[in-house]
């Protein structure tokens, strides 16, 4: 398996939801995984996983198995929990058998269990990592994940889920911007990407009116950035015309940043470092040139947003 490009790798991983007939086999994965970890003390429980324990487990909330030519290189287990934070599907016994590292198995796993996760209603996922481990408390940090507690070295990180909405009407998206507004608060980053027209601004018009600010909301394209007084102010940036994070950085936002909500038009790969948590908003069209029609796909990144379940704010309409 070494030698070959990470994208062809990538491709040629399969995974799938594992049996109870394959406990053998996931046991066998996460014992050469963990087994080829630095030494911990206390020592990872998972070595003392056998193939009845991983049966039991398989049979009652299930896993996932990842192979590479039919060579069985990566595992997990699921479980539903009640957190906190709410309703999440845990991850556990996250496995990659160490000769096949670095191919891309632990992201396609991680994936696979996000889209269980939503198509089970779950509205987040969480995991626990030993600080003992940087590297792999930072892989979790690249995928999304955030440390939302610690107990000794055991960190638990978690991710809320991305959340898609069908938007027929220019009056929907101002509609779905009333009602993103009623979850913001003082601090809170957005970032609004989309094609030319896809309706960020007027998705923002609609945060404007949810958050009752001063003043009509515009594109802000020529002007670059527009402040709207209010109760919670609105700073409304179109970053189009900005040539990265040193011209974005000219504008001060982080002088008004704390006590206002700043949404960023055309934000993507160049606000993000603006704020670790933020929500991510993408527009597309849906439909024809004449057609109205948009998917807005909502992702929250952060701490910030464990718990406050984007998805009901986003709602009523079709989930795409």
């Amino acid at each position: 398996m070494t030698g070959s490009s990470g994208t062809a790798d990538m491709a040629r991983i399969q995974v799938g939801e594992a049996a109870p007939d394959q406990a053998a086999e996931v046991a066998a994965v996460i014992h050469e995984a963990f087994a080829g970890r630095p030494a911990l003390d206390p020592p990872a429980p998972a070595l003392t996983e056998t193939p009845e324990s991983v049966a039991e487990q398989l049979g009652d909330e299930g896993g996932l198995l990842a192979s590479v030519g039919g060579e069985p290189v990566g595992a997990l287990l699921m479980h539903h929990e009640t957190t906190d934070w709410g309703e999440s599907l845990l991850l556990t016994r996250v496995s990659v058998r160490p000769a096949a590292q670095h191919l891309g198995v632990a992201r396609t796993l991680a994936a696979t269990a996000e889209d269980i996760a939503a198509r089970r209603g779950l509205p987040r996922v969480h995991l626990h990592a030993r600080a003992e481990l940087p590297a792999t408390v930072d892989f979790w940090l690249r995928q999304g994940y955030r440390e939302v507690s610690r107990e000794g070295t055991l960190l638990t990180l978690a991710k809320e889920l991305p959340v898609a909405v069908t938007v027929p009407t220019g009056d929907d998206m101002q509609a779905l911007g009333r009602r993103l507004a009623a979850l913001l608060r003082p601090g809170d980053l957005l970032l609004l990407t989309g094609d030319l027209g896809a309706g960020k601004t007027t998705l923002t018009q609609g945060l404007g009116e949810g958050l009752g600010v001063r003043g009509a909301v515009t594109s802000p394209t020529f002007v670059i950035s527009r402040i709207h007084p209010g109760p919670l102010p609105l700073v409304h940036v179109d970053a189009y015309r900005l040539g990265g994070l040193e011209e974005l950085d000219d504008l001060d936002l982080d002088v008004s940043l704390a006590d206002s909500v700043t949404v960023v038009e055309w934000g993507g790969g160049i606000a993000e470092a603006l704020a670790e948590d933020r929500l991510e908003l993408s527009l597309l069209r849906s439909g024809t040139e004449d057609d109205e029609t948009r998917v807005v796909r909502v992702s929250p990144v952060g701490v910030r947003w464990l718990g406050t379940d984007p998805a009901a704010a986003v709602a009523p309409g079709p989930v795409a």
